[in-house]
């Protein structure tokens, strides 16, 4: 048992989930001349642990997850912690203020959370020179979603949809290390199933091919389409060289796996975060690795990672790297420096060199 699991957590727990999160987001920003000295304290290096994706160098496979870091507000505090790359977001075009609260909840039997913010950022004007001006050490990805216009506004078109993406596209394209793409936001409307049809994805990746993304960019999808999903999305994205790469999504609504009553959680709006979405996300990574062209993408897996063993189920079922959010909050910043150590005992465990020499190596 950490002392932050221990002394800090059991404290935190006592306050509102939403008011903590900003609470560390805040301190976070105020923090970032500490970059440096947090490194030291959190962070973990092994050779073993670089890898490169996509033209990009890692010094190891771990990332923060978008959806902790909404607006990059702290991102050179969080790249202190020793994750290997981070990732800001969702966001929009235009700033929003998300769902209604409260909107984020805890689940501590089921080591969870269930979120419901409704992409609440800055918009992308502001975070853009945010990101340009950053100078990291590891590299920044940015998440880009449709703007949440609130659950009154009238539905966009087809039109006014693909164009807030790309208004979003054309600002960060230059300065962000890769771009991943939220397709399949889980709580908001107009995010959830847009993108389910193909004619949609397929005219959506014309229209991005026309703007000339140097950066990889990689499609965040729902897990819940199954097999037919990840069979349509590899078919439309096929001649569209710039898709570096899939990476799944929270799934919409709640688990059946549960531990906690019921009662406790049906009235609560939102998606699950954490363990209990593990088994889907490992199932979609496994079915993506089989039918894609493992020359050509990649996969990044996020979903239930607290241990180095999750971590490493996930690279060996074909995710080149991995992400973590929830544990951030359940185990505290030391839980990066330890799922890293644990990473290279798992590799000299199984004779593996390097991380990528570990990847898809469940399917032989």
């Amino acid at each position: 048992m950490s002392f932050y699991s221990v002394a800090v957590r059991p404290l935190l727990f006592r306050f509102d989930a939403e008011r903590m999160h900003h609470a560390s987001i805040e301190t976070a920003a105020r923090v970032g001349w500490a970059q440096g000295l947090l490194s030291a304290l959190y962070g973990f290096a092994d050779p073993s642990l670089e890898t490169e994706v996509c033209g990009l160098a890692f010094a190891n496979p771990l990332g923060l997850a978008a959806g902790y870091d909404k607006s990059g507000e702290a991102v050179r505090a969080l790249a202190g912690l020793g994750f290997g790359h981070v990732e800001i977001g969702s966001v929009s075009a235009d700033p929003s203020a998300g769902n209604p609260k409260p909107r984020l909840f805890r689940l501590p039997a089921d080591r969870a959370l269930v979120v419901h913010y409704g992409l609440q950022n800055d918009g992308a004007d502001i975070i853009a020179k945010r990101v340009a001006a950053a100078r990291l050490a590891v590299p920044l990805g940015v998440n880009i979603v449709k703007t949440n216009r609130g659950a009154g506004a009238c539905p966009d078109g087809e039109d006014a949809i693909i164009g807030d993406y790309l208004r979003s596209v054309r600002l960060f394209k230059d300065d962000a290390d890769y771009l991943t793409l939220n397709l399949s936001c889980p709580n908001t409307e107009m995010g959830r199933d847009f993108f389910a049809d193909k004619p949609h994805v397929e005219r959506f990746l014309a229209a991005l091919g026309e703007v000339g993304i140097p950066c990889p960019v990689f499609l965040k999808v729902s897990p819940k389409s199954g097999i037919p999903g990840i069979e349509m999305l590899l078919e439309a994205a096929e001649g569209h060289d710039f898709v570096s790469g899939f990476v799944f999504n929270l799934p919409a609504g709640k688990p059946d796996n549960l531990v906690t009553p019921r009662e406790v959680w049906e009235s609560w709006p939102g998606a699950v975060s954490g363990h209990p979405v593990e088994s889907l996300i490992n199932f979609s990574i496994r079915e993506m690795y089989r039918r894609m062209d493992t020359r050509r993408y990649r996969i990044v897996g996020v979903g239930g990672v607290f241990t180095a063993e999750q971590a490493y189920e996930k690279i060996r079922l074909g995710a080149s790297l991995v992400q973590l959010l929830t544990a951030l909050v359940y185990e505290g910043p030391g839980v990066v420096g330890r799922i890293n150590r644990g990473l290279c005992g798992l590799l000299a465990r199984d004779g593996f060199k390097t991380i990528a020499e570990a990847v898809g190596t469940a399917h032989t």
